[in-house]
């Protein structure tokens, strides 16, 4: 079977890791090829596995000369299914049937998106019923969906899902780096973004700190707009002893093994977390804020963590502090995370669903 995977910007996010994972598992039985407009290092990625790359202009969702040279290329290479990651992407493919109609087109929804204005709810209404099938990697997403007029036979869920690397024995090299010791460390991964909360969890470490006498450490992996605004914040509250900012880091394997737990606290626009099932591949129990498909991860069921409201600065210190001082619950937390991903949230499970999906 030939898959050509759809993508307008090929970089290092959680989708392009969905797309790399699919490539990876299925290139030795289907042909895989990467279709994409901004490059990036999934492109680079997949350039290196010597495998067929097409780099073409997406304007915008009604971009019939992208939808033109699509079809030209699906034809050319006798693609069955074309597997679009975002919105635009999926509306292009869906046009490019109109030249040449055989490819089925899936589209995952990796996005929470709430007020996508009448456009795009039009665009689902019009575009949806010509899609094989549509995956939302949450239940909140598949919710939105709905909302947004899309039709509901042909969503299905299929979280995201991790593989536990029981070879990685290596021991982590992180507090040596750092100069730390036997404080208890919390880690974040995310983007210095807006929607990723990260002034809100700045605050709440700086009112943990008010509440506990255990020393403790943070660490900020990531980049983006917003560090140097948040480097401020943490000078300002007298927390740059506690709050580490590491930057993009390649090693975030050794990062998250030398760590105590893990805290996700995004405001909105969160999906299926990646980070987040990563931190519990390795045993770490998670605080997450409740929005988006947080709650799919952390709940009754799960038993991985603990929930909070975005905003609630003591909550997310409460919660942090029963982690750090409650060591029956942490272990009960970090074995359940450990099971999660063995199950519900096993990369196997992901993999089978979505290969039901393509039908093979």
């Amino acid at each position: 079977m030939n898959i050509l995977y759809l993508i307008n910007f090929a970089g290092k996010a959680g989708t392009e890791k969905y797309v790399l994972n699919l490539i990876n598992s299925l290139k030795g039985m289907h042909n895989c090829h990467l279709a994409y407009s901004i490059t990036g290092p999934l492109a680079d990625s997949v350039k290196d596995m010597n495998l067929p790359v097409f780099q073409f202009a997406m304007s915008n969702p009604l971009d019939i000369g992208a939808a033109k040279q699509l079809a030209d290329y699906c034809r050319k290479n006798k693609i069955d299914i074309i597997h679009a990651q975002y919105p635009r992407e999926n509306c292009i493919a869906l046009l490019s049937k109109i030249f040449y109609y055989k490819p089925k087109v899936i589209f995952t929804s990796h996005l929470t998106l709430e007020n996508v204005g009448t456009q795009w709810k039009i665009l689902n209404k019009i575009f949806s019923p010509f899609n094989k099938k549509i995956i939302s990697v949450c239940n909140y997403g598949k919710e939105l969906l709905i909302s947004q007029g899309c039709k509901p036979e042909k969503i299905e869920v299929i979280f995201n899902g991790m593989t536990l690397d029981v070879s990685d024995v290596s021991p982590s090299t992180i507090r040596t780096e750092l100069g730390i010791g036997r404080e208890f460390v919390v880690v974040t991964l995310a983007r210095y973004m807006e929607e990723k909360g990260l002034s809100f969890f700045v605050k709440s470490l700086h009112k943990l700190k008010q509440i506990t006498d255990q020393p403790f450490k943070c660490l900020l992996v990531g980049d983006g707009e917003l560090y140097e605004e948040i480097k401020e914040e943490i000078k300002v509250l007298g927390m740059e002893n506690e709050i580490l900012q590491l930057g993009f880091r390649n090693d975030v394997n050794n990062i998250l093994k030398g760590c105590d737990l893990f805290v996700n606290s995004a405001k909105c626009n969160e999906a299926l977390s990646f980070a987040m099932l990563e931190a519990m591949s390795k045993a770490l129990p998670l605080v997450a804020t409740n929005v988006g498909g947080n709650s799919d991860i952390v709940n009754d069921e799960t038993q991985v963590g603990i929930l909070v409201e975005y905003g609630d600065e003591d909550a997310m210190a409460k919660a942090i502090s029963d982690m750090m001082n409650n060591k029956e619950f942490y272990k009960k937390m970090s074995e359940n995370a450990v099971r999660a991903v063995y199950g519900r949230f096993s990369y196997e499970t992901m993999l089978k669903k979505t290969m039901d999906v393509y039908g093979i």
